[in-house]
Protein backbone atom coordinates (compact mmCIF):
# COMPACT_ATOMS: atom_id res chain seq x y z
CA UNK A 1 0.00 0.00 0.00
CA UNK A 2 2.84 2.37 0.86
CA UNK A 3 4.61 1.61 -2.42
CA UNK A 4 1.46 2.44 -4.37
CA UNK A 5 1.16 5.83 -2.61
CA UNK A 6 4.79 6.58 -3.42
CA UNK A 7 4.22 5.74 -7.09
CA UNK A 8 1.27 8.17 -7.25
CA UNK A 9 2.79 10.94 -5.14
CA UNK A 10 6.12 11.12 -7.00
CA UNK A 11 4.74 12.25 -10.40
CA UNK A 12 2.20 14.55 -8.72
CA UNK A 13 5.03 16.24 -6.81
CA UNK A 14 7.01 16.90 -9.98
CA UNK A 15 3.91 18.18 -11.77
CA UNK A 16 3.46 20.75 -9.03
CA UNK A 17 7.11 21.77 -9.33
CA UNK A 18 6.71 22.26 -13.08
CA UNK A 19 3.59 24.37 -12.56
CA UNK A 20 5.36 26.57 -10.01
CA UNK A 21 8.42 26.98 -12.22
CA UNK A 22 6.60 27.85 -15.42
CA UNK A 23 3.05 29.00 -14.68
CA UNK A 24 3.80 31.62 -11.98
CA UNK A 25 6.22 33.65 -14.17
CA UNK A 26 3.84 33.40 -17.13
CA UNK A 27 0.92 34.52 -14.94
CA UNK A 28 2.92 37.50 -13.71
CA UNK A 29 3.67 38.53 -17.29
CA UNK A 30 -0.02 38.29 -18.24
CA UNK A 31 -1.11 40.38 -15.27
CA UNK A 32 1.54 43.02 -15.93
CA UNK A 33 0.50 43.27 -19.56
CA UNK A 34 -3.19 43.70 -18.75
CA UNK A 35 -4.38 47.32 -19.15
CA UNK A 36 -4.83 48.85 -15.71
CA UNK A 37 -7.75 51.19 -15.07
CA UNK A 38 -6.35 54.59 -14.09
CA UNK A 39 -8.02 56.34 -11.14
CA UNK A 40 -10.49 59.09 -12.07
CA UNK A 41 -9.09 62.59 -12.38
CA UNK A 42 -10.69 65.17 -10.10
CA UNK A 43 -11.31 68.55 -11.71
CA UNK A 44 -13.05 71.48 -9.99
CA UNK A 45 -14.48 74.29 -12.11
CA UNK A 46 -15.36 77.44 -10.08
CA UNK A 47 -18.63 79.30 -10.61
CA UNK A 48 -18.41 82.04 -13.20
CA UNK A 49 -15.55 80.61 -15.23
CA UNK A 50 -15.87 80.98 -18.98
CA UNK A 51 -14.84 78.30 -21.46
CA UNK A 52 -11.36 79.81 -21.90
CA UNK A 53 -10.72 79.67 -18.16
CA UNK A 54 -12.12 76.14 -18.04
CA UNK A 55 -9.77 75.04 -20.79
CA UNK A 56 -6.79 76.32 -18.80
CA UNK A 57 -7.78 74.11 -15.85
CA UNK A 58 -8.42 71.07 -18.04
CA UNK A 59 -5.03 71.53 -19.70
CA UNK A 60 -3.34 71.26 -16.30
CA UNK A 61 -5.38 68.28 -15.11
CA UNK A 62 -6.05 66.09 -18.16
CA UNK A 63 -2.93 64.82 -19.96
CA UNK A 64 -4.60 64.28 -23.35
CA UNK A 65 -6.75 67.40 -23.32
CA UNK A 66 -6.75 69.48 -26.51
CA UNK A 67 -7.51 73.11 -25.66
CA UNK A 68 -8.13 74.28 -29.23
CA UNK A 69 -10.59 71.46 -29.93
CA UNK A 70 -12.42 72.08 -26.67
CA UNK A 71 -12.80 75.81 -27.37
CA UNK A 72 -14.03 75.08 -30.88
CA UNK A 73 -16.64 72.57 -29.68
CA UNK A 74 -17.70 74.75 -26.73
CA UNK A 75 -18.00 77.96 -28.72
CA UNK A 76 -21.80 78.07 -28.46
CA UNK A 77 -22.02 76.29 -25.10
CA UNK A 78 -21.08 79.23 -22.85
CA UNK A 79 -23.50 79.41 -19.94
CA UNK A 80 -24.55 75.78 -20.26
CA UNK A 81 -21.46 74.03 -18.87
CA UNK A 82 -22.19 73.67 -15.18
CA UNK A 83 -19.36 74.62 -12.80
CA UNK A 84 -18.84 71.74 -10.39
CA UNK A 85 -16.37 69.12 -9.19
CA UNK A 86 -16.02 66.33 -11.75
CA UNK A 87 -14.22 63.01 -11.90
CA UNK A 88 -13.12 62.34 -15.47
CA UNK A 89 -11.64 59.15 -16.88
CA UNK A 90 -8.29 59.42 -18.63
CA UNK A 91 -9.94 58.40 -21.91
CA UNK A 92 -12.62 61.15 -21.82
CA UNK A 93 -12.06 63.50 -24.74
CA UNK A 94 -13.19 67.10 -25.26
CA UNK A 95 -16.58 66.04 -26.60
CA UNK A 96 -17.14 63.81 -23.54
CA UNK A 97 -16.26 66.65 -21.17
CA UNK A 98 -18.70 69.04 -22.81
CA UNK A 99 -21.46 66.43 -22.86
CA UNK A 100 -20.96 65.57 -19.17
CA UNK A 101 -21.02 69.24 -18.14
CA UNK A 102 -24.08 70.00 -20.29
CA UNK A 103 -25.95 67.03 -18.86
CA UNK A 104 -25.10 68.21 -15.36
CA UNK A 105 -26.43 71.69 -16.18
CA UNK A 106 -29.65 70.19 -17.56
CA UNK A 107 -30.18 68.26 -14.31
CA UNK A 108 -29.37 71.22 -12.06
CA UNK A 109 -31.79 73.60 -13.75
CA UNK A 110 -34.79 71.23 -13.67
CA UNK A 111 -36.07 72.49 -10.26
CA UNK A 112 -36.17 76.05 -11.63
CA UNK A 113 -37.91 75.45 -14.96
CA UNK A 114 -41.45 76.12 -13.72
CA UNK A 115 -40.32 79.27 -11.92
CA UNK A 116 -38.54 80.46 -15.06
CA UNK A 117 -41.65 79.80 -17.12
CA UNK A 118 -43.80 81.95 -14.84
CA UNK A 119 -41.19 84.70 -14.46
CA UNK A 120 -42.04 86.38 -17.75
CA UNK A 121 -38.47 85.85 -18.95
CA UNK A 122 -37.00 83.16 -21.19
CA UNK A 123 -34.60 80.54 -19.95
CA UNK A 124 -31.88 82.04 -22.13
CA UNK A 125 -32.45 85.52 -20.65
CA UNK A 126 -32.18 84.06 -17.15
CA UNK A 127 -28.94 82.26 -18.02
CA UNK A 128 -27.42 85.38 -19.58
CA UNK A 129 -28.33 87.47 -16.54
CA UNK A 130 -27.02 84.78 -14.19
CA UNK A 131 -23.73 84.71 -16.10
CA UNK A 132 -23.33 88.47 -15.56
CA UNK A 133 -24.39 88.37 -11.90
CA UNK A 134 -21.88 85.58 -11.27
CA UNK A 135 -19.02 87.75 -12.53
CA UNK A 136 -20.25 90.97 -10.94
CA UNK A 137 -20.95 89.68 -7.43
CA UNK A 138 -18.28 89.13 -4.80
CA UNK A 139 -20.34 86.80 -2.62
CA UNK A 140 -23.72 85.20 -2.01
CA UNK A 141 -25.16 88.28 -0.27
CA UNK A 142 -24.51 90.48 -3.33
CA UNK A 143 -26.09 88.36 -6.03
CA UNK A 144 -29.76 88.99 -5.32
CA UNK A 145 -29.41 92.77 -5.04
CA UNK A 146 -27.18 93.03 -8.11
CA UNK A 147 -29.69 90.96 -10.07
CA UNK A 148 -32.49 93.27 -8.93
CA UNK A 149 -30.53 96.36 -9.94
CA UNK A 150 -29.65 94.99 -13.37
CA UNK A 151 -33.21 93.85 -14.13
CA UNK A 152 -34.44 97.27 -12.99
CA UNK A 153 -32.01 99.03 -15.33
CA UNK A 154 -33.38 96.96 -18.21
CA UNK A 155 -36.97 97.75 -17.26
CA UNK A 156 -36.38 101.54 -17.42
CA UNK A 157 -34.42 101.37 -20.68
CA UNK A 158 -31.07 102.06 -19.05
CA UNK A 159 -27.92 100.28 -20.29
CA UNK A 160 -26.81 97.48 -17.96
CA UNK A 161 -23.35 99.04 -17.60
CA UNK A 162 -21.90 95.87 -16.10
CA UNK A 163 -18.11 95.85 -15.87
CA UNK A 164 -18.06 92.10 -16.51
CA UNK A 165 -19.68 92.70 -19.90
CA UNK A 166 -18.15 95.93 -21.35
CA UNK A 167 -20.41 95.90 -24.39
CA UNK A 168 -23.34 96.67 -22.06
CA UNK A 169 -22.01 100.21 -21.65
CA UNK A 170 -22.59 100.91 -25.34
CA UNK A 171 -25.65 98.79 -26.13
CA UNK A 172 -28.90 98.51 -24.25
CA UNK A 173 -30.36 95.17 -23.28
CA UNK A 174 -28.74 91.89 -22.38
CA UNK A 175 -25.67 90.65 -24.23
CA UNK A 176 -26.45 88.25 -27.06
CA UNK A 177 -24.83 85.34 -25.25
CA UNK A 178 -23.87 84.32 -21.70
CA UNK A 179 -20.45 85.63 -20.66
CA UNK A 180 -19.66 82.85 -18.19
CA UNK A 181 -21.02 79.64 -16.70
CA UNK A 182 -23.10 80.44 -13.61
CA UNK A 183 -23.66 78.25 -10.58
CA UNK A 184 -26.91 77.60 -8.72
CA UNK A 185 -26.77 80.73 -6.55
CA UNK A 186 -26.42 83.03 -9.55
CA UNK A 187 -29.24 81.23 -11.37
CA UNK A 188 -31.44 81.64 -8.30
CA UNK A 189 -30.53 85.33 -8.09
CA UNK A 190 -31.43 85.87 -11.74
CA UNK A 191 -34.78 84.13 -11.22
CA UNK A 192 -35.49 85.73 -7.82
CA UNK A 193 -34.00 89.26 -7.90
CA UNK A 194 -34.14 91.22 -4.66
CA UNK A 195 -36.02 94.49 -4.80
CA UNK A 196 -34.28 97.63 -3.54
CA UNK A 197 -34.32 101.39 -4.07
CA UNK A 198 -30.83 101.22 -5.59
CA UNK A 199 -29.77 101.72 -9.16
CA UNK A 200 -25.97 101.69 -8.79
CA UNK A 201 -23.36 99.67 -6.95
CA UNK A 202 -19.61 99.31 -6.69
CA UNK A 203 -17.10 97.17 -4.82
CA UNK A 204 -14.30 98.77 -2.85
CA UNK A 205 -10.73 97.47 -2.70
CA UNK A 206 -11.70 95.00 0.02
CA UNK A 207 -14.57 93.57 -2.00
CA UNK A 208 -17.28 95.26 0.06
CA UNK A 209 -20.28 96.43 -1.95
CA UNK A 210 -21.71 99.96 -1.74
CA UNK A 211 -25.09 100.86 -3.20
CA UNK A 212 -26.45 104.18 -4.46
CA UNK A 213 -29.97 105.33 -5.30
CA UNK A 214 -28.86 107.75 -8.01
CA UNK A 215 -25.82 108.75 -10.04
CA UNK A 216 -24.86 111.56 -7.66
CA UNK A 217 -24.66 109.12 -4.75
CA UNK A 218 -22.75 106.71 -6.96
CA UNK A 219 -20.13 109.37 -7.74
CA UNK A 220 -19.80 110.07 -4.03
CA UNK A 221 -19.22 106.36 -3.39
CA UNK A 222 -16.58 106.26 -6.12
CA UNK A 223 -14.80 109.22 -4.59
CA UNK A 224 -15.00 107.74 -1.11
CA UNK A 225 -14.20 104.06 -1.72
CA UNK A 226 -12.14 103.88 -4.90
CA UNK A 227 -9.49 106.54 -4.26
Amino acid sequence: MTEQIKKIAFPVFWCLIIVLLFWVPIRNIIIKDEPQLAPPIKVTIPEGFNTKEMSDIFSLKLPKFNKERFLSLAEDKEGYLFPDTYFFAAFNDEKDIIRIMQENFARKIIPFLLEIKTSGRTKREIIIMASIVEREAKGDADRGFISGILWRRLSIGMPLQADAAPETYKEKGLPKNPISNPGLEALQAAIRPKSSPYLYYLHDKNGEIHYAKNFTEHLQNKSKYLR
